[in-house]
């Protein structure tokens, strides 16, 4: 394990697995680590802006945003909103500030590691679009609603996460309040829901998925089912057993715990942040490295 970056959360790694994006802070600018130089260069400095929650690597290089246009220190949270955050293409070039698409965001969206195809939520429901161009301009094209709660036989709010690979037919999402929290998958062609977690009275909610698509990380409670401010990382398996196998003890020091993993293309590496307990969900306070292909064969 070692530690990349001494702030920062929300990491994501580039298709080559060399360079890390992540979020300075909630509401913050946008940075890039390189692992091999420990460089780090910042993404938003070249223009105005107000504050982002999250950027994540695009199929091509490009990065997709999520920010709203204003930002009040006295009312800072209303900004991270499905009512005021909204989606933005900033070019991999930084030629210029990013471009809006168009749509508001309840948090994450989900952004496929072989397409321009990004799902996320907005009142409700999921939607799924491509990004395409036009001049060099991005845009939105086949955008349909492919999720709505409503239609669900519980009550719960929803996220997108992640298109599981490798045929990425599958999107993993979050169903929040319904018995703790639960890992859910979505069949995109038939509408097929499946509880992947099946753990009640637990909180388990999905993060970076294997590019293998057999196990997708999660951030859980599992080890004492007190909630989000005690959560560490998991891995869970997609196959219907529910098998779960803890990976980080952030949370057995008093003050700490681990969140917001996801792993590199190759599968050998995962990223993640450490916050201390209190901190709102999200927040991180530095961007470590885990070697999965080591753990692995120190576990067998």
């Amino acid at each position: 394990m070692k530690q990349v970056t001494h702030f920062g959360e929300r990491a994501d790694f580039s298709h080559d697995g060399k360079r890390i994006l992540f979020i300075e802070k909630t509401f913050g600018d946008v940075f890039e680590v390189e692992l091999e130089t420990g460089i780090i260069r910042p993404m938003t400095h070249h223009y105005f802006h107000e504050g982002y929650t999250r950027a994540l690597y695009l199929a091509n290089g490009d990065i997709l945003l999520s920010g709203a246009r204003q930002f009040d220190a006295n009312d800072p949270w209303a900004s991270r909103s499905e009512k005021n955050a909204e989606l933005w293409v900033l070019k991999k070039d930084l030629s210029g500030p990013p471009v809006p698409l168009g749509e508001k965001c309840s948090e994450g969206p989900a952004v496929s590691r072989r397409n321009m195809r990004i799902a996320w939520t907005q009142g409700g429901a999921f939607y799924m679009a491509d990004i395409v161009y036009e001049d060099g301009r991005p845009g939105l094209a086949n955008r349909k609603k492919i999720l709505d709660k409503g239609d669900l036989p519980f009550e719960t709010e929803l996220e997108t996460q992640n298109f599981r690979p490798p045929d990425e037919k599958e999107l993993i999402f979050s169903t929040y309040g319904y018995q703790g929290t639960e890992v859910m998958g979505l069949d995109i062609e038939t509408g097929k829901v499946v509880n992947y977690s099946q753990a009640p009275n637990q909180y388990d909610e999905p993060e970076g998925i294997f590019p293998d698509g057999k196990h997708t990380l999660v951030e859980c409670d599992k080890h004492n089912r007190k909630g989000t401010q005690y959560i560490d990382i998991y891995k869970l398996a997609l196959d219907g057993s529910a098998r779960t196998e803890r990976v980080t003890f952030f949370s057995n020091y008093a003050g700490y715990k681990a969140s917001n993993p996801v792993v590199s293309d190759d599968g050998r590496y995962m990223a993640f942040q450490f916050a201390k307990r209190g901190d709102m969900a999200g927040v991180g306070r530095g961007i470590l490295i885990f070697d999965l292909e080591s753990y692995e064969k120190a576990e067998k």
